[in-house]
């Protein structure tokens, strides 16, 4: 037991580590291209955030353990919005102001991804054909992201103040496709210690993946976040929790569903799923007077320990 449970902390931090090195090569790689950096800010920085969810996911559906993606879909969207955030609004020591148009387009997003979701699940399972309406929802997102940069000439500006790389950067390439390599073993023997670790245990994968794995896959954004709170942008960081609980939801189902049907176990319907639909229900009604406070933040950490204690059968 011991040694499941070294092992997975070892598969889950050198997933971690793979991922951030990969965005960071991915950056790299796209800024010698002159990408746009508010495209590489929106896509490769907050797709590589979720690297960790998408590649177990992956993974566990093809291996025959399509649950653990569900429950880590769920349990990442839930320590995002309540943990993640909660963390963000205390440590920035003052109320985080959103801009309306901000919360027009990436709260309501979030709903209808939330929305999409309980529909693609209702039934037990998902499937190749339902989950494209997820992908769809995903690249109307990106669309909607992009196009009003494009339209306040944005990128252009953006594109002005990227460094200049007059070689082509052989070296984050190189970086690039050895993260890769070790994104995948990571994943790998997260989602095999997982399997192993419920079997010792006599519980269900989606549980450990509800919990455990979710938290670790968060770490991430929570030093993405962290960063930008340094920096004065407090409000970026929310940003980034959002666009990653809407990537969870709509993109990953799509792609882990080609591997596979994707099974959703009872008690995930039954207690994390309301939950999960709750807590963003509950950050966009606490979010309507555009701000979120200290105390507010605590509060979403509360919360997120009392479903902790729940899920552990305590409280």
């Amino acid at each position: 037991m011991l040694l499941q449970f070294l092992i997975f902390t070892l598969a889950l931090t050198g997933l971690l580590i793979a991922a951030r090195y990969f965005t960071t090569a991915a950056e790299q790689i796209g800024f010698y291209f002159k990408m746009p950096a508010f495209i590489i800010g929106v896509f490769i920085v907050g797709i590589g955030t979720s690297l960790p969810e998408l590649v177990s996911g992956v993974i566990s559906v093809s291996k025959g353990v399509s649950e653990i993606l569900p429950g880590n879909i769920m349990g990442a969207n839930i320590s995002n919005i309540l943990l993640i955030t909660g963390l963000v609004a205390y440590l920035n020591r003052k109320d985080i102001v959103l801009t309306e148009g901000y919360i027009f387009v990436h709260l309501h997003y979030l709903l209808g991804a939330f929305f999409i979701l309980v529909m693609m699940v209702y039934d037990g399972e998902i499937k190749w054909l339902e989950a494209l309406v997820g992908l769809f929802a995903f690249l109307a997102y990106s669309f909607y992201l992009i196009k009003p940069a494009e339209q306040a000439g944005i990128g252009d500006e953006l594109q002005d103040e990227q460094p200049s790389n007059p070689s082509f950067p052989l070296k984050a390439l190189i970086t690039l496709l050895i993260a890769g390599v070790g994104i995948y073993f990571g994943a790998n023997y997260t989602v095999s210690s997982i399997s192993n670790i419920a079997q010792s245990l006599q519980i269900a994968p989606s549980i450990i993946a509800l919990t455990l794995l979710s938290i670790g896959t968060t770490l991430p954004e929570l030093a993405v976040n962290v960063s930008a709170i340094r920096k004065g942008n407090a409000e970026m960081a929310i940003g980034n929790v959002l666009g990653s609980c809407i990537f969870n939801t709509l993109t990953i189902p799509a792609v882990a569903s080609w591997f596979g049907p994707i099974h959703i176990p009872g008690d995930l319907l039954a207690f994390s799923l309301p939950v999960m639909l709750g807590s963003g229900l509950f950050f966009y009604l606490l979010t309507q007077d555009r701000r979120i406070s200290r105390w507010e933040g605590i509060l979403f950490m509360l919360i997120y320990g009392l479903f902790l204690l729940k899920i552990a059968g305590v409280a």
